[in-house]
Order: structure tokens, then C-alpha cells, then sequence
């Protein structure tokens, strides 16, 4: 799950060091509209990473920080200024792993059973989603 939050994480990352930095084409509204996005696919993702972390009787803090560390994002925005150089390639490289995410994993394991209706309409729920996220905020 950590390998797999890394390119969103970085993608979030970037697009707001691209905002804060001022030399990129990036409105906060669009960097909104990616990191909410991704957030709201990533919550349950950074549950699955916390909630064994505290059933091994490790702290909720040290939990919740190591499920909101699994991605780059916080790291991303650190190295703002060695990172500004490298956006497009980072954006590139996040989408193409979330696409690769897409069509080797989620794809398969929505079509293995006889509940394909529901992983259909879950899909078509979460592109319009997004879709009106993306025109609201831009």
C-alpha cells in the first residue's frame, strides 16, 4: 500500500510546491482539486496502514503519522526547491503509476466476482466525481 500511495502522494506534493512556488502554472483551486481527489481515495488506504500499527499497541499518533507518512507528500513539499526543476517529470511518473495501479490491480480484482454491477457504478460514481471536482475547481 506504502509503494503504492508513494506516486500520489508525490503527485499532491508537487502540485503544491509548483503553487507555492510562483514559477509554475498551478492555481490553488487545482491543487485542491488533486489533493482532495486523492484524499478521498486514500483515506481508507492510510486506515489499512494505521489500524494494525495500533492493534500492535503502538501509539494513535506514532499510527496515524506513519499512515499519513506511507505517501511522499510531506517529503515532496520539503524539497520544494530541488523538486520545482523535476514537476513535469514527477507528475508524469505519479499519473503513469496510477494508471498502471488502475489497469494491473483494481481492474482484475473488481472483475473476479459476480458484484461487477457494483464495481461498475462505484467507478462511474467516483469519474463523475472527480469530473465535477475538477470543473468546480478549475
Amino acid at each position: 500500500v506504502t509503494l503504492h500511495n508513494i506516486p500520489e502522494g508525490m503527485a499532491v506534493g508537487v502540485v503544491f510546491a509548483g503553487m507555492t512556488s510562483g514559477t509554475a502554472n498551478v492555481s490553488a483551486a487545482a491543487a485542491f482539486a488533486l489533493s482532495l481527489g486523492i484524499a478521498i481515495q486514500n483515506f481508507p488506504e492510510g486506515a489499512i496502514i494505521s489500524m494494525p500499527l495500533r492493534t500492535e499497541g503502538n501509539s494513535k499518533a506514532k499510527s496515524f503519522w506513519y499512515g499519513m507518512l506511507s505517501g511522499a507528500a510531506v517529503i515532496t513539499l520539503l524539497l520544494t526547491e530541488t523538486v520545482l526543476s523535476a514537476l513535469p517529470y514527477f507528475l508524469s511518473f505519479a499519473a503513469g503509476a496510477m494508471i498502471y495501479v488502475v489497469i494491473e490491480e483494481l481492474i482484475p480484482e473488481a472483475t473476479r466476482d459476480d458484484k461487477t454491477d457494483v464495481c461498475t457504478i462505484g467507478f462511474a460514481v467516483g469519474f463523475a466525481l472527480m469530473m465535477v471536482l475538477d470543473v468546480a475547481l478549475s
